[in-house]
């Protein structure tokens, strides 16, 4: 495995995978650009090298099957843009075109590819109907086993490096991901600086945190956090919970929580959670008091209560100020922060107060010299939202492929690379 800041493209096409999944308006037009940013230094440093980029991805899911509305031509001009270079298209990710444009592509020069997922055997999932025997469906897995390493040959056979620089989609064992990387040697395959800094960040707080490590953990249910949260028991000095899965555990411990979101089916593993906790020396915090509504509306009347004390009809939507206040505390004490979800339903302004108490305190630990990761779509909006993306140290994009990270779980599209 090569390291891009060391590797020298000159004269060589380097075939890079993007995420340049990006969403439109109804006139195609890009309404959010951030994924072809955060592209941009891996494809700068080939081309000042003065080597030449094929750029890969996909868009949507369209699949398997040719759809316009999902072709990576709507990207083309944004990318040309950005980069200063024109950008040319290949109308096929694979085939003659592909090959030929690959093939007279110049140093400096950039070629898009179309959408990887026209494909099936991208993802490599066989066009099987309901009603498939088992038999079918092992003899069409194989096949589409075969074609995906076919695909992917062909995908490598454009390019002399191949550059991974999509952490989103690295949880992915896809042809443009992993399977690709068998072809060529330790030497030509790589990651973009994209993927190099997520895992650097997410290295620094999950395999060589400064302590007191505090992670954040919210969002509505506990049955989705449930692998992080038991993960992170062998890693955090504090473990903070919010949001809806508060009252799985606050139910657990007897509490009344009302028409609050619940899973009744999680309460022993909540109860198990916290003898974990306790076992492995960390301590938890949940919510003491919390706004209670008696509607999920914005405008609905509110009431400060104790959490485990909420009538029935009303529904806790936020952290209550003795948990803000418990919470920053523990924050702003801490040198190392995760944040994975929200702590209350933030989206609304009446409910906006924890998720926003939470980030100002991350920002006040960051400014006071803590490592601070945001991971996760609902915090990153949250960050977002609050005008504070610029005051903590690393904010991660990737969805999927870093919750399954955080889980430890090996992901395809790295280990393919490290090996």
């Amino acid at each position: 495995m090569s390291k891009i800041e060391a590797y020298n493209f000159s004269g060589k096409k380097a075939i890079v995978r993007v995420d340049f999944n990006v969403p439109f308006n109804e006139k195609f037009e890009i309404t959010d650009d951030t994924r072809i940013q955060a592209a941009l230094p891996t494809l700068k440093k080939i081309v000042e090298d003065g080597g030449s980029a094929v750029v890969m991805s996909h868009l949507g899911r369209p699949k398997g099957k040719v759809n316009p509305d999902f072709s990576m031509k709507h990207v083309q001009g944004r990318l040309s843009e950005l980069l200063d270079v024109e950008v040319v298209f290949a109308k096929d990710c694979v085939g003659p075109d592909a090959k030929e444009k690959a093939a007279s592509l110049q140093p400096g020069q950039v070629l898009m590819l179309e959408n990887l997922r026209f494909h099936l055997e991208e993802e490599g999932k066989p066009d099987l109907t309901d009603d498939a025997s088992e038999e079918e469906k092992k003899s069409a897995k194989a096949e589409m086993k075969e074609k995906q390493k076919q695909f992917s040959k062909d995908l490598a056979a454009l390019a002399d490096v191949y550059v991974n620089d999509a952490f989103g989609t690295a949880h992915r064992a896809h042809a443009s991901t992993a399977v690709i990387a068998d072809y060529f040697d330790a030497e030509s395959k790589m990651f973009g600086f994209l993927i190099e800094q997520e895992l650097q960040s997410l290295d620094k707080v999950l395999k060589s945190p400064e302590r007191p490590f505090t992670a954040i953990m919210g969002g509505a249910k506990v049955s989705s956090k449930i692998t992080i949260i038991e993960n992170l028991l062998d890693k955090v000095n504090n473990l903070i919970l919010g949001g809806g899965m508060t009252y799985t555990f606050i139910k657990a411990r007897g509490g009344n929580v009302g028409d609050s979101i619940c899973e009744n089916e999680y309460l022993d593993l909540a109860l198990k959670i916290e003898k974990l906790a306790k076992e492995k020396g960390v301590n938890l915090y949940l919510p003491v008091d919390v706004v209670a509504a008696d509607a999920f509306e914005n405008n609905a009347n509110t009431k400060i209560v104790a959490v485990d004390q909420i009538p029935e009809g009303w529904q806790g939507l936020d952290a209550g100020p003795e948990s803000i206040r418990s919470f920053q505390e523990v924050i702003e004490n801490s040198k190392t922060i995760l944040w994975n979800g929200p702590v209350g339903v933030f989206e609304m302004e009446t409910f906006e107060k924890g998720s926003r108490a939470v980030a100002d305190a991350i920002a006040a630990g960051t400014k006071k010299g803590a490592f601070s990761l945001i991971g996760g779509g609902d915090s990153v909006a949250c960050i977002n939202k609050f005008g504070l993306a610029d005051d903590v140290s690393y904010i991660s994009t990737a969805g999927g492929a870093l919750l399954e990270y955080l889980e430890g779980k090996d992901l395809p599209g790295i280990k393919a690379i490290r090996g």
